[in-house]
């Protein structure tokens, strides 16, 4: 009947228990159309008959829960590609070539993806496809989940105000000594590793070392990734 004639303006957005205060966030517009693209609002006699009420704040709460979200093709599309980067992501920030030691970079994941023809899930977490795609891209590269292991030597003058910069981006700081110069074994993601290249580099005009010792495994029980 009238119901399922009338329209609604629909913004990308949790529709997710809807509550006044968050209803403009999901909404664009609390008015009810008849036909969206021509821009016809409903009539209130309508809308009573549709809805018991013309209450149009009201009826957008009922067809919240209770209607399906008209997203279009377009919008779907780019959702799709924002998660297929944000997998690539992940799994980059995690992984490395464990015969190089070195990451990654998220064009290379993106285009061994695509290679393997993985089409995401909108419907699960980056996170739990990023584990998913770091399994499948096994059985055709060398990849694997890993922490590297680095050993960072800095320059005294240089190195507290460094090691403070550089705190956030390492792991699990394993081993420290300061002599003549400040030296860090530490663990960080290999995510982290082009951002510390060059903090050191430029920080210490070229004066500050860094090497990578080992890669530790990240088993996949062993860390949830955050």
């Amino acid at each position: 009947g009238a119901g399922r004639e009338l329209e609604r303006s629909w913004v990308k957005g949790s529709r997710d228990g809807a509550g006044e205060k968050d209803i403009d966030e999901v909404l664009q517009t609390h008015t009810v159309f008849v036909n969206v693209s021509k821009g016809q609002v409903a009539k209130k006699e309508d809308l009573v008959k549709a809805f018991g009420t013309d209450d149009q704040t009201e009826i957008c709460k009922m067809i919240l829960s209770k209607g399906e979200l008209q997203v279009s093709d377009k919008e779907r599309h780019t959702q799709l590609e924002q998660m297929f980067r944000d997998i690539a992501t992940i799994v980059a920030d995690k992984c490395v070539n464990p015969e190089t030691k070195r990451p990654y970079t998220v064009i290379l994941i993106e285009r061994a993806m695509k290679d393997i023809h993985y089409s995401v899930k909108p419907n699960k977490s980056t996170k739990q496809q990023a584990l998913e795609v770091i399994r499948q891209l096994k059985e055709t590269m060398q990849i694997e989940r890993a922490h590297m292991r680095l050993r960072f030597i800095l320059p005294p003058k240089e190195g507290k105000k460094l090691k403070e910069k550089l705190k956030p981006l390492i792991k699990v700081i394993e081993n420290e000594d300061f002599h003549e110069q400040l030296e860090i074994v530490c663990l960080i993601d290999p995510g982290c590793f082009r951002e510390i290249d060059e903090l050191i580099r430029c920080e210490t005009k070229g004066k500050g070392t860094l090497e990578v010792l080992s890669l530790k495994d990240v088993e996949e029980g062993d860390e949830k990734l955050e």
